[in-house]
């Protein structure tokens, strides 16, 4: 029996357990009744609702899918927006509210509003903490619609090395096709530089030059050389106007000097050659021939003072035979020898009184009488040469058509150089002309 006993206190099942408690057992089985009839009456319920759903199915036909009921896409995450929409509002109501309270209440110490600052930066940051990856997939939302907006964008060219004007990219039948681009900049180290065209690295065709602070030409180049028509101007005011060839004035042309002296005429390796017209600022004006730039042959000079020679010059200098009237009626004609009478000549005054003879240095040094052969061979050789000076040759046609077609080139070169400054600004100078 104590076994028994002793059993029965060390081993108590749930059964012993509602043995010992009659409430407690009452009411567990209270609980599993209702719980069970409840279990049951649902069971019931659903059994009716599958029943009713089978014979709906059977009776009512599958509904037949059209174009207009095409399924339908519902956006379900709006938190990223919804995050970063209530932080900046947030944000702004702070600072709205701790401006308008700062506006109202000045009388509040400094140390106070840096202290009300702080909070409120410290409770923007601080939802701004918790929200940190509802905040950066807002912001990788905003991006991708903001730069894949656009589907009709043109992918991006890179040029490394070598650009599309590369003669070895493009081939020979792309170049018949391409516009030509010839107009171009050029610069030089001594500070000079180049507005036009170009022709296989070299200056071709119309173009300006500009010199550094000396001056400038345009018009016509030929193989990187004045050739052809141009104007060539200085910046202390002389200018020339005509026609050129390898880089020197050669035809004819107009050359004005800053101190306003001017020759129009023939010019030959840069130097007045030929026959032409030297006008001088004091008023003098000599016609006639000129020898690498100076007075030489047959001329007609008009001096300032009102005399006048024609005859023959050599060297600048009245030289060989000639007629020099003097501007108070006097007359020289006979032998000349570096602007002084020299040799055989005849000098008549304006009363008509003569001295003949031979003379020297200016001075008759043998007078001799007026109808000695030697002094009439000199003064018929003077008279003759006299007048083949004023009858010589004119070439001021010639001049004027230079001077017309100088002024066209320097148009047109004017023109290149506003192109050549255009494609240098563009970028899209390319000579690849063959």
């Amino acid at each position: 029996m104590e076994s028994q006993k002793s059993q029965g206190k060390l081993t108590r099942t749930q059964s012993s357990l509602l043995r010992s408690s009659p409430t407690v057992r009452s009411s567990i089985h209270s609980m599993s009744s209702i719980t069970e009839s409840d279990f049951s009456k649902d069971q019931e319920e659903n059994q009716q609702r599958e029943s009713l759903l089978k014979d709906e199915k059977k009776t009512k036909p599958p509904p037949k899918r059209t174009g207009s009921m095409s399924p339908r896409i519902i956006p379900v995450r709006f938190t990223p927006v919804f995050a970063m929409a209530s932080i900046s509002f947030f944000t702004l109501f702070s600072f709205i509210f701790f401006f308008g309270f700062y506006l109202k209440r000045e009388e509040i110490p400094t140390s106070e509003n840096l202290l009300l600052a702080l909070i409120f930066v410290a409770i923007t940051l601080f939802f701004a903490s918790k929200n940190k990856a509802l905040i950066n997939q807002g912001i990788v939302c905003f991006k991708s619609r903001f730069y894949f907006s656009k589907p009709n964008s043109k992918p991006v060219e890179w040029f490394i090395g070598e650009t599309q004007c590369n003669k070895s990219n493009i081939s020979k039948e792309k170049e018949r096709l391409l516009p030509t681009v010839r107009e171009g900049v050029e610069f030089y180290s001594n500070g000079d530089f180049y507005e036009g065209e170009f022709h296989k690295g070299k200056c071709n065709g119309s173009g300006v030059y500009n010199y550094f602070v000396n001056g400038r030409y345009e018009g016509d180049w030929v193989e990187g050389r004045y050739d052809g028509y141009g104007v060539e101007s200085w910046s202390r005011g002389s200018r020339y106007r005509g026609q050129y060839r390898e880089g020197l004035r050669h035809g004819f042309g107009v050359y004005r000097f800053y101190t306003g002296d001017s020759y129009a005429g023939e010019w030959c390796n840069g130097q007045s050659h030929g026959v032409g017209i030297q006008t001088c600022a004091d008023g003098s004006c000599y016609v006639g021939e000129f020898k690498s730039g100076v007075k030489h042959g047959l001329g007609y000079y008009h001096f300032r003072n009102g005399d006048k020679y024609a005859g023959e010059y050599f060297g600048d200098k009245m030289h060989g035979f000639g007629v020099y009237h003097f501007a108070n009626g006097h007359c020289y004609e006979g032998s000349w020898h570096e602007g002084r009478k020299q040799g055989y000549g005849m000098y008549t005054f304006r009363s008509g009184d003569t001295r003949c003879g031979e003379w020297d240095s200016g001075t008759l040094k043998t007078p001799l009488p007026q109808l000695t052969d030697a002094v009439i061979r000199a003064v018929e050789a003077a008279r003759k040469t006299a007048v083949n000076a004023v009858h010589l040759r004119r070439v001021d046609d010639q001049v004027k058509k230079a001077v017309l077609a100088a002024n066209r080139a320097a148009t047109a070169a004017r023109v290149a150089a506003v192109r050549a400054v255009q494609n240098q600004m563009d970028a899209k100078f390319c000579d690849i002309d063959v």
